[in-house]
């Protein structure tokens, strides 16, 4: 077995019998493409040949929404890994001697495995998506995402320089979160809530990462709800790990104290990070962030009576709902932590709203006035020194487009290559294939109508009784109950 390195220049390995990409971002997505023919693979997988390699993916992206990317992979896993990946591997032993199109038939059998080409979408004559069934009736007709149940998560197997973090040894504290925001995939995909064994999973990936390392990190959705988080705090904090670095992911406000501020200084950490979503009340009862404005100040003051330097803020802008009066409220907001907190240094992460599959929003599109908001924001903000970070409004529409397409999405992500780094590429692409005389997919074994509207993809508000192109795929909860939270949100604008 060999890893590849997609910002590294590796030479071209030999020929393998499987070849699998794991995407955690929907931009990432075109990397692949560039990574088989790299390998001289080729793109469509209605094109390999019976000695060409199965090439499979997984990772959140592809559980949550993996039509755009269905028709260059052979096998999508669904799912946590820690289970999946090696029986997958296991069958692809047994059946090694099989022809391809029987390997692929028996693998479509295993629960959590997602084999695209056994599966067609249907249209009605107006080109809306009314269904995606098996192929025959020995298919599945829906694939259930499959859950890791150990209360053992996982950790870093490769420690280098190179990476995104540097010489960092990364542990997962928990997996999803119990708060249940209606716009996170990170809390509503990855269901239940699970967290890493304080004896038998946290200690030791702790020593074990400090053999390669003195940098630590500590990862989740909402870290500090792991139930025993103060007691690895108090023990990460003993004399013998003083030159140890420490740092934390997001953690929830009302967790925040002054001891755990006071530990993760000593320990190297500079900065708290915090996400309020908004500082309007009624936004955080619309998506369910169960947080308070004097929670939210708590947690300032805890950070920096206990000698933290920086407090780092995430909100979002474009929600459901939102309206001017939220904006200002999260200006405000912003502001009143500055002056209880003199000296802290404050930071506000901006990203837009991006619609994503198996959530309560999955329904609404994104807003364009979203994009003036995120400036309303950054000229209130930063001439009272407040580092404000925005996330490119251009990023999240090409999300967008890539969380909420189906199949017919494939050709274009095939002809934006080179030019994936702008929404203008984007866009071009995306009208090119739509406005041409030749099916979207030409380069496909079945023919699909053409594209919709891009408006209709980025902006519209879908009906909950919309087939969506990942609604063949089983999430933790059904759609009635999605349907549920998201009114039980939206009852909120009344309030």
């Amino acid at each position: 077995m060999r890893r590849l390195f997609t910002d590294q220049s590796e030479k071209t390995s030999k020929k393998s019998d499987l070849f699998g990409i794991s995407l955690s971002w929907e931009l990432d997505g075109p990397i692949l493409l560039d990574l088989l023919e790299k390998q001289n693979i080729s793109l469509w997988s209605h094109t390999r040949e019976e000695d060409d390699p199965i090439i499979f993916g997984g990772g959140p992206v592809l559980t949550a929404n993996p039509e755009p990317f269905a028709p260059f992979l052979d096998v999508i896993l669904l799912g946590d890994g820690e289970d999946l990946l090696p029986n997958f591997i296991d069958i692809m032993q047994e059946i090694r001697d099989y022809s391809r199109q029987d390997r692929l038939k028996v693998l479509a059998r295993i629960p959590g495995i997602y084999i695209p080409s056994l599966y067609m979408p249907l249209y009605s004559s107006d080109g809306d998506l009314i269904a995606i069934e098996p192929i025959n009736n020995e298919i599945p007709t829906s694939i259930k995402k499959q859950t890791w149940t150990s209360n053992i998560l996982s950790h870093s197997q490769v420690i280098t320089p190179e990476s995104a973090w540097p010489n960092i040894h990364m542990i997962e504290v928990v997996r999803s979160c119990p708060e249940l925001c209606r716009f996170c995939l990170a809390s509503y995909l990855t269901l239940p809530f699970r967290t890493n064994s304080l004896e038998d999973g946290l200690i030791p990936a702790v020593e074990k990462g400090l053999r390669a390392t003195n940098r630590l990190g500590l990862l989740g959705a909402s870290v500090t709800q792991h139930p025993q988080f103060m007691d690895l705090l108090r023990w990460l904090s003993k004399d013998s790990f003083d030159d140890i670095h420490l740092s934390i992911s997001s953690v929830r406000a009302v967790t925040v104290n002054s001891e755990m501020a006071t530990i993760l200084r000593k320990r190297g950490c500079q900065s708290l990070t915090i996400a309020i979503e908004s500082g309007s009340e009624r936004m955080r009862r619309v998506v369910n962030k169960k947080l308070s404005e004097e929670e939210i100040f708590n947690a300032a003051k805890y950070a920096y009576e206990g000698g933290l330097k920086k407090l780092k803020l995430y909100g979002m802008v474009g929600l459901p709902t939102e309206k001017e009066i939220d904006i200002e409220a999260t200006i405000n907001l912003i502001l009143k932590i500055k002056k209880l907190t003199p000296g802290l240094k404050l930071t506000l992460g901006l990203s837009t709203f991006v619609p994503k599959a198996h959530t309560p929003f999955q329904w609404h599109g994104i807003k364009p006035e979203a994009k003036k908001r995120i400036q309303q924001i950054i000229k209130q903000l930063r001439p009272q020194g407040i580092e404000v970070r925005p996330e490119s409004f251009g990023w999240s529409l090409i999300q967008t487009i890539l969380s909420r397409s189906d199949r017919r999405l494939a050709p274009v992500i095939a002809k934006v290559r080179g030019s994936e780094s702008s929404l203008g590429g984007w866009k071009k692409a995306y009208q090119e294939i739509r406005n041409s005389n030749i099916e979207t997919t030409n380069d496909q074994p079945i023919p699909l109508p053409k594209l919709p509207e891009l408006e209709e993809i980025l902006f519209e508000t879908w009906s909950n009784s919309q087939v969506l192109p990942w609604s063949h795929l089983e999430g933790p909860l059904k759609s009635e109950f999605l349907i549920q939270h998201q009114q039980q949100s939206l009852t909120q604008e009344l309030n």
